[in-house]
């Protein structure tokens, strides 16, 4: 497809100064494709995937037909998780940036209600939203969809997949009739065809052909670990290569947050990239990261979009990613401009069948490493200090430091030897205990055996529980098990606590495991390390209009 700049495009002149200022002038094929049928008026899918310039695609003309003096609501857009719906409505804002009077509100989990409530009163015309908060709204009364022209539906697939559907139709069954309804998934299972069918007129299927992938030329390693020690083993394996700038992926924003605590508590020059960071806040990291000041940037999926940083020499999965594609987007970010790259990822438990999936799409060899011991690390930091002070004796005038420490070493009667251990002793710091498992490594086929044979179903458990199971066999270390105190007795089905944990937590559904109800409770299986996460996320929480409780289910129920 030819490419199609922005000002062929006939856009209003204030968003075509926007789209200039973000340093646009081409049109992405799916923002070529999108924006002239959105702008006529018609209905869309749009089958795209992330990181193809989808939220522009939508968002140009969804702001061409805001009227920036009517102070009502004219638009809902719908997006999977907390974290996204906070990128689009960034962007949105970017583009609208000389429209003056246009308010766009992200609304989502975990947020003061009360502010949001205030922010809709105030004349709001675009919210951009979680199904689960936008649901709350509704119940409150607290948006009024009277004026909406246009509905948009962003990774609509995944909405499905958190288990968001019921949401969905309900908000869309609520709508004016006469409005434009622009969907945008990566994939098109039946379920999207047929919310297609039952909200859409006549829409236009808008499509950009997938690329062949490319698998960056990057050197790629995994190393099986215990969620306790993944902090001291990416230590050692920055010790040990030293790269000039690294990017981190997590999961979330909280161990974006304790992962770039626990790097800085041990000296590392790290700063964390998410969505609850202000924009001018991104523009202070990425400009310290840039200039190298900051060598580590720790990152979720969706705050590292557009990252562009030529000088990354290594990649940490310390999070696996949801998606098979977003690892090859994740590894991508080193191996620039002809250099080599090398990416670590950390596998804990199971997550070996997810490892073996991203390896089956990438057609490439994630080659699986030991976890450098101790004194693998002392060895390779004594060579590093060694080689400066080589260095520093060919280059430096010394005659000064060595009256120094002659007079001192006659005073005390040192040897030079001495005095040469103890510099290289301070310099290396304390000596620690090695405590991690130095058992060799393991290749796929031996751990997918190990964690029996492949079998991935989903759990169905006989007695009195209605179960969605999780992706594993159940008990599972690497899973804790909560307690909510509502149950089907309240007509509460596993798809409204999976679409409220997701929504509030900001948690892919796909890391929800089984979902075991009774009458009048329910256990959730949610992974370890984001428990307390997403206990506190719930506080507060409602699911179908009924107050919940969760707790950590300590035995109950077994």
């Amino acid at each position: 497809m030819e490419t199609v700049r922005f000002d062929e495009l006939q856009l209003d002149e204030r968003i075509l100064r926007a789209v200039a200022d973000m340093g646009f002038e081409e049109a992405s094929p799916i923002q070529a494709q999108a924006i002239p049928v959105q702008a006529e008026g018609r209905d869309i899918i749009g089958q795209a995937q992330t990181g193809t310039g989808k939220t522009a695609a939508f968002g140009i003309p969804l702001l061409q037909k805001i009227d920036p003096k009517v102070k009502k609501l004219q638009a809902v857009a719908l997006c999977p998780t907390r974290e996204l719906a906070i990128q689009v409505a960034d962007e949105v804002r970017r583009l609208a940036k000389y429209m003056h009077g246009v308010k766009v509100l992200p609304i989502y989990g975990g947020q003061d209600i009360v502010k949001q409530i205030r922010s809709l009163k105030d004349g709001t015309q675009i919210i951009i939203g979680t199904p689960g908060r936008v649901m709350d709204h509704m119940r409150r009364k607290t948006v009024k969809f009277e004026h909406v022209h246009t509905v948009i539906m962003d990774e609509a697939d995944e909405m499905l997949n958190m288990g968001f559907l019921e949401d969905m139709e309900t908000i869309l069954s609520q709508l004016p009739e006469e409005r434009q309804t622009v969907m945008f998934s990566a994939t098109m299972p039946p379920a999207i065809m047929e919310i297609a069918r039952k909200f859409q007129q006549e829409p236009v299927i808008v499509k950009v052909v997938k690329k062949e992938l490319t698998v960056p030329k990057v050197t790629q390693y995994y190393y099986e670990v215990k969620p306790k020690s993944k902090v001291e083993v990416m230590c050692r394996l920055l010790d040990m290569y030293a790269p000039k700038l690294s990017v981190v992926f997590c999961n979330t924003k909280k161990q974006v947050d304790e992962l770039v605590q626990a790097l800085q508590g041990r000296g590392y020059f790290a700063e964390g990239l998410h969505g609850d960071l202000k924009q001018i806040q991104r523009d202070r990291v990425m400009n310290s990261f840039r200039n190298g000041k900051t060598e580590i940037l720790v990152a979720t999926d969706v705050a590292a979009r557009g990252i562009d940083v030529d000088d990354v020499e290594a990649v940490f999965n310390y999070d696996l990613p949801q998606d098979d594609e977003y690892y090859v987007h994740r590894i991508g970010r080193t191996g620039r401009a002809g250099r080599e790259g090398i990416a670590f990822s950390f596998v804990v438990g199971k997550e070996v069948y997810k490892l073996r999936d991203i390896q089956r799409y990438c057609k490439t060899k994630i080659i699986p490493q030991a976890i450098p011991s101790l004194n693998d690390v002392t060895a390779i930091k004594v060579d590093k200090i060694l080689e400066n002070v080589v260095g520093t004796i060919g280059d430096t005038d010394l005659s000064k430091m060595v009256n120094i420490i002659e007079k001192k070493l006659l005073e005390e009667d040192y040897t030079s030897l001495d005095l040469a251990a103890a510099l290289l002793k301070m310099m290396m710091g304390e000596e620690n205990e090695d405590i991690i498992d130095a058992r060799q490594p393991r290749s796929l086929d031996e751990l997918d055996s190990f964690y029996g044979g492949g079998s991935r179903g989903r759990s169905s458990r006989s007695g009195n529980g209605n179960s969605r199971g999780g992706r594993y066999d159940s008990p599972r270390e690497d899973m804790a098990r909560l307690f909510i105190n509502i149950g089907k007795n309240q007509n509460v089905k596993p798809g409204d606590i999976l679409g409220a944990i997701a929504g509030e937590s900001g948690m892919p559904g796909k890391m929800v495991g089984s979902i075991d109800m009774y009458d009048k409770y329910t256990f959730v299986e949610v992974p370890r390390e984001s428990a307390d996460a997403v206990l506190q996320a719930m506080k507060d929480v409602k699911i179908k209009g009924k107050n919940i409780h969760m707790e950590k289910a300590n035995g109950k129920g077994r």
